[in-house]
C-alpha cells in the first residue's frame, strides 16, 4: 500500500566482518556468486529480452582468467529502440503516483538489504572490491533509494514562497522524460543505481547503459527492479562501450544525461548534448560528476598518526580507484620529513592480495589501467623521489600494483597535476599554510579535500579558501554519507550535482508554476468533479 509518510532517514549500518557468522556468510556468499559466473546477459529493452550479433565479457581483474558475465553489445538500432520504448513507457509511468514510485523504490532497498553479501560478493568478483569496500557499496546504495525516496515525497508537498493575493498558487516538480543513466565501474552499484532511481522516481524513464568494466552488476539491479515491480520500459538496459553511449547522448529525443566518469568522457558528452539534433525541440541537460586530483593538507600543528591514517585511507582504498581518493598530501616543511617516515612504514604495511581473500588493497581494474598506473609511476620517479611501492606485482595473473607513494614532488609537475585513479600518491612540500592552500587549489579540478591541524583558525580558513565541492576537516577525504556529505565537486569535477543531497531530484525535472485565479470555480464544484474522478 503506497504511504505518504516514512520515517526519517537514516544511513545503512556498516557490517562486521570481524563477526564469526558474518564472515561465514560472505564466504558462503563468494562461493555461492561463483557458481553462477559465465552465464549470458541480454539487453532488456521495453521489459524484452534481446541479443546481438556481438558479445563481450566480464572478467575478474584479480584473476582475468574467471570471466563474469557474456553480454551482449548494443547496436545503434539497440540504442534506438530502447529510447522508444522509454518514450513509451513514460507515457504512463509520469502518471503513476509519487507515492507509488516511493513505494517501488522501498521495495528495491528492502530486496537488496536481504541480499547484502550476495551483493557484496559480486562487487568482489567483478570490479574487486574487498569486503569493506563493497559493503560500503552495497550500503551507500540501499542509502540512495532509501534517501530519494523521501526526497520524493518532499519535493511533491513543495510550494511557492508565498500566495499572492486573490489566488491559489501552485509549484509542481514534473519529470522530464526518457533520459540517459551512464554511471562508472568504481562504483558500480551506488552510482548505477543511485543515478537510476533517481531519475524513475521523479517519473523519468531511463535507457541506462553501464560501464563494459561492470555489466553483471547492473544487469542483476534490473533484473532486481523487475522482480519489485517495475513496469516493462522504465528502464532499459543497453550494454556496451563508446559507440553505443554516443547513440544514446546524441538522440533527439533524449531528455537528460546523468553521468559519473572520467573529465574526457564528461566534456565529450557535455559537447554532444549541447548540439542541437534536427527534431528537438528542447535544451538537453546534463548531470556530471567527473574526476578529481584531490589533496590532503597536513598542517605543522596537526597529529601527524591520525593525518597517516587518514592519507594511508584515503589513498590507498580501493587501490585509489575513486574520484575522491587522495592522490597528493601537501605537508607543512616543518613535519614533512617525520610524516615521510610514518607514511613510508604504513604504506609498506599494507597487505595486497586477493579481494576475496579480503586483503588490504587489490588490484586495478584491467589492463589498461595497470600500464598507465606503470607508465606514472616511472614518470614519478623522474619528477620525485621513489618513498614506497613502485612496481607491478604477480598475483594469480591479476593486475596489480604495489601501493605507491613518491614524495618531493613539485606542485605543478604532471604528477602534482593529472588525475592517475590508481594506488599513487604524491607528496609534496609546502613552505607554510598560506603556500599550502595555494597548492591545494593550483589544480583544474575541485572535488574532495581535507586538512588535518589542531588550529580553529585554520580550520576556518579552509573552511573558507579551500575550494572544493566536498571538503573534510581532521578526517579522510573519501567515504561521503548519503545525506550527511552531499557529493559533487567544482571547475572540471563537474556540475556540482551534489548526489545524496537535498537538490539533487531538481536535475531530473522541470518546476512548473500554476497560479489560479481565486473566485471563478468554487471549491464545492472542484471537490464535486473530484468526488467523479473528473
Amino acid at each position: 500500500m503506497p504511504v505518504t509518510t516514512l520515517s526519517p532517514f537514516h544511513n545503512e549500518p556498516f557490517t562486521d566482518f570481524k563477526d564469526a557468522d558474518t564472515k561465514r556468510g560472505m564466504l558462503e556468499a563468494l562461493a555461492q556468486v561463483r557458481s553462477e559466473l559465465g552465464a549470458t546477459y541480454d539487453l532488456i529493452i521495453g521489459g524484452q529480452q534481446r541479443r546481438s550479433g556481438t558479445t563481450f565479457t566480464s572478467v575478474n581483474p584479480a584473476r582475468p582468467a574467471e570471466v563474469i558475465g557474456v553480454h551482449s553489445a548494443a547496436t545503434e538500432a539497440d540504442a534506438n529502440d530502447a529510447v522508444s520504448a522509454a518514450q513509451q513507457a513514460f507515457l504512463s509511468w509520469k502518471r503513476t503516483s509519487v507515492t507509488e514510485r516511493v513505494a517501488l523504490l522501498q521495495r528495491a532497498a528492502e530486496l537488496i538489504r536481504n541480499r547484502h553479501l550476495t551483493f557484496c560478493a559480486w562487487l568482489t568478483l567483478e570490479v574487486g572490491k574487498n569486503w569493506a569496500e563493497a559493503d560500503a557499496d552495497v550500503g551507500e546504495c540501499i542509502d540512495f533509494l532509501e534517501f530519494y525516496a523521501r526526497e520524493a515525497l518532499r519535493l511533491d508537498s513543495a510550494t511557492t514562497p508565498i500566495q499572492f493575493p486573490g489566488e491559489r498558487n501552485l509549484l509542481r516538480y514534473i519529470p522530464l522524460g526518457a533520459g540517459a543513466v551512464i554511471p562508472p565501474w568504481n562504483f558500480p552499484f551506488a552510482i548505477m543505481a543511485g543515478m537510476t532511481a533517481a531519475a524513475i522516481v521523479c517519473g523519468n524513464t531511463v535507457v541506462l547503459k553501464p560501464s563494459p568494466d561492470a555489466p553483471t552488476i547492473a544487469a542483476r539491479f534490473v533484473a532486481l527492479l523487475s522482480e519489485a515491480g517495475l513496469p516493462d520500459g522504465v528502464v532499459n538496459l543497453v550494454q556496451g562501450g563508446p559507440e553505443v553511449g554516443r547513440a544514446i547522448v546524441e538522440h533527439p529525443q533524449i531528455r537528460f544525461i546523468a553521468f559519473t566518469g572520467s573529465k574526457k568522457v564528461g566534456l565529450e558528452i557535455h559537447e554532444r548534448a549541447a548540439r542541437t539534433q534536427p527534431g528537438q525541440h528542447f535544451i538537453k541537460r546534463t548531470i556530471l560528476e567527473l574526476g578529481g586530483k584531490d589533496s590532503i593538507v597536513v598542517d605543522s600543528d596537526s597529529d601527524i598518526d591520525a593525518a597517516v591514517d587518514g592519507v594511508v585511507a584515503s589513498a590507498f582504498g580501493f587501490s585509489g580507484q575513486k574520484c575522491s581518493a587522495c592522490s597528493r598530501v601537501i605537508v607543512a616543511s616543518s613535519v614533512y620529513d617525520v610524516f615521510c617516515d610514518r607514511l613510508r612504514e604504513r604504506v609498506s604495511a599494507l597487505a595486497t592480495g586477493d579481494p576475496a581473500e579480503n586483503f588490504a588493497t587489490g588490484p586495478v581494474i584491467n589492463s589498461v589501467a595497470h600500464k598507465r598506473v606503470l607508465d606514472y609511476i616511472q614518470l614519478g620517479q623522474t619528477e620525485g623521489r621513489l618513498l614506497a611501492g613502485g612496481k607491478s606485482l604477480e598475483i594469480e595473473g591479476g593486475y596489480y600494483i604495489a601501493p605507491t607513494v613518491i614524495s618531493d614532488v613539485a606542485p605543478t609537475s604532471r604528477l602534482a597535476q593529472e588525475e592517475i585513479f590508481g594506488p599513487l600518491l604524491a607528496v609534496i612540500r609546502a613552505k607554510d599554510f598560506d603556500d599550502a592552500l595555494a597548492i591545494a587549489n593550483n589544480t583544474e579540478y575541485g572535488l574532495t579535500g581535507a586538512i588535518y591541524t589542531n588550529s580553529r583558525e585554520k580550520l576556518n580558513r579552509a573552511r573558507d579558501e579551500f575550494h572544493v565541492g566536498n571538503l573534510y576537516l581532521n578526517r579522510k577525504c573519501t567515504g561521503a554519507m548519503v545525506g550527511a556529505h552531499p557529493f559533487g565537486g567544482f571547475n572540471m569535477s563537474g556540475t556540482d550535482s551534489k548526489a545524496g543531497g537535498p537538490d539533487y531530484l531538481t536535475l531530473f525535472t522541470q518546476a512548473k508554476s500554476i497560479a489560479e485565479k481565486m473566485g471563478v470555480v468554487s471549491d464545492e464544484a472542484e471537490q464535486q468533479e473530484q468526488r467523479m474522478g473528473l
